[in-house]
């Protein structure tokens, strides 16, 4: 069967179903945040979490996130794969990450005051003691992950992508379920000190709840699929079932690699008070809208790499390859201007209600602005991890991230002391581009030579569309809040949506001048889905 044949169900087709289906569950997402911002602020309860989660969070994003590496692994393997060989397969790789990740659980159960001291030395002791209690009792979110990574690539191979993609909505519910009825019982009472166990364990008590829906829900679809069951199956030797070990252990130790900078992100960030939670915030922010395009590009990319991985489709692979970056590009730089101008209105909009006040979107803004900067970078660089995967050369990745582990520490140290909260995330930016740069030169030597010249340029042009659209956006905000202010939600709002428009306008005017093919792959889609 012909590659175009294979990929028949078109990429925009996909890629609209994920992101339809993303932007439902990141809606929810925002919810959720906004009710623990309006419940605990970024004070105790939230800072705790901010570290019980990690490990946690780490181990979901990770092994249970769509593009993790589970997910890559899977869909890799499988997708070359007659679907009547899938079951056998994913039931075998099921047992052998369940029996891990149990082991795994058991451990930040019994040792959860140790993972929390080595994490943050520099909690004050009360923020400790709650810590230690919510890593606790979501330990076992650590062997979920696994099963719910497993489920996202199954089902994904299988052509599956709503259910996937709208999954983590079940997250998102049980904690805003949990914090609606704790805001209505107990409201401002929940930050006094004999109400902030009760909160705590709510908040990750709803999260642990939360996981085991998602799983439970990817489960039922696995089932009724035919690719595979809950069932143990320990025959190794399974033909595909090395296969996927081969891609999915590089590549789960590259992207832990990765997440150990986040570790070290918050180990500086726990001398800092309130920096955990502002951190937390502020990451929300960007990683909702780059959630969901990443989804939208990477999802219906993963399985089109692999199946150009063979050198006489190499052409073709460097033509999807642009495609993937440019379209990351023309998604995330637009939103790096508006979040680099309007940082401080969109905090103020999104959280600053009952316990997130003025004080506290300061503290957020900055850095929002410092995420925003390093939006394209970071999807781009996940671009290019995929790339190697469908080459079948995860280990490439992992040994860049251990040196990225140790450049990152070194960045934050440089550059906490100058910059404070925001300098750990400039620090991450640092070692995302380049990554970025070093992906780029040995794919270039991999595929026997990449127009890296020419793509330079365009994308040259489109760093000034940003920085162009950046002020114009600016001036924009500036304007209003001194002729109409901004002291309302629905002002804050019309500034938001004037000044946000003023940023794409700009933006995409200068881009196409570029005439880049991306740019009007792009403009036809989005008009295709307006006349629908």
């Amino acid at each position: 069967m012909s590659v175009n044949q294979k990929t028949s169900r078109s990429l925009a087709g996909i890629a609209g179903i994920v992101a339809a289906a993303t932007l439902i569950s990141k809606v929810f997402g925002l919810v959720r945040e906004q009710l623990i911002a309006a419940a605990f602020g970024v004070g105790t309860v939230v800072n705790a979490y901010a570290y019980a989660y990690v490990i946690p969070g780490f181990l979901l994003i990770l092994l249970g996130g769509i593009n993790g590496p589970f997910h890559s692994a899977l869909v890799s393997v499988l997708s070359k794969r007659d679907k009547s060989e899938a079951a056998p397969i994913v039931e075998t790789v099921t047992t052998i990450v369940s029996t891990l990740l149990l082991i795994v659980t058991v451990i930040l159960i019994l040792f959860a005051s140790t993972f929390i001291d080595l994490l943050a030395p520099g909690l004050e002791a009360s923020v400790r003691d709650i810590a230690i209690l919510q890593l606790q009792i979501m330990a076992p979110v650590a062997m979920l992950a696994g099963l719910i990574g497993i489920g996202f690539g199954t089902l994904n191979a299988s052509d599956s992508y709503l259910l996937p993609s709208i999954s983590p909505l079940f997250s998102s519910i049980t904690i805003v379920i949990a914090m609606g009825v704790l805001l209505f019982q107990l409201g401002e009472r929940l930050n006094t000190p004999e109400y902030l166990e009760v909160g705590a364990v709510a908040l990750a008590g709803a999260t642990l709840a939360g996981a085991i829906l998602q799983w439970l829900a990817q489960l039922v679809a696995q089932w009724r699929s035919g690719m595979g069951k809950l069932r143990l199956r320990f025959n190794f030797r399974i033909p595909g079932v090395m296969d996927v070990l081969k891609v999915m252990l590089p590549a789960t130790l590259s992207s832990g690699m990765l997440q150990i900078n986040v570790y070290t992100d918050l180990f500086f960030a726990s001398f800092i008070p309130g920096a955990a939670a502002a951190m937390r915030y502020g990451n929300f922010i960007a990683l909702t809208p780059l959630g969901i395009i990443s989804n939208m590009i990477l999802v219906p990319f993963l399985p089109v790499f692999s199946r150009l991985a063979a050198p006489e489709n190499w052409g073709e692979l460097k033509v999807r390859i642009r495609q993937g970056l440019f379209l990351t590009a023309l998604t995330m730089l637009p939103l790096t201007a508006i979040f680099m101008s309007l940082a401080l209105p969109i905090v103020k909009l999104i959280y600053e209600r009952s316990q997130f006040d003025d004080n506290a979107a300061r503290l957020v803004a900055p850095l929002l602005v410092a995420y925003g900067l390093g939006l394209f970078f970071y999807l781009a660089r996940d671009v290019l991890v995929r790339i190697f995967y469908a080459l079948g050369e995860g280990e490439t990745p992992f040994r860049i991230s251990i040196i990225n582990i140790f450049l990152n520490g070194i960045l934050d140290f440089l550059l906490v002391n100058a910059f404070a909260a925001p300098g750990l995330v400039m620090a991450t930016i640092g070692v995302n581009i380049i990554s970025m740069v070093v992906f780029l030169w040995l794919l270039n030597r991999r595929l026997n030579g990449l127009p890296l010249a020419q793509w330079s340029f365009a994308f040259s042009g489109l760093l000034i569309a940003t920085i162009v659209a950046s002020l114009g956006s600016w001036g924009c905000s500036w304007m209003w809040e001194n002729s109409i202010g901004n002291s309302n939600l629905i002002l804050l709002l019309g500034e938001l949506l004037v000044s946000s428009a003023m940023a794409v306008v700009i933006f995409f005017s200068i881009a196409m001048q570029l005439k880049l093919p991306e740019l009007q792959m792009l403009t036809i889609r989005i008009r295709q889905k307006l006349r629908r």
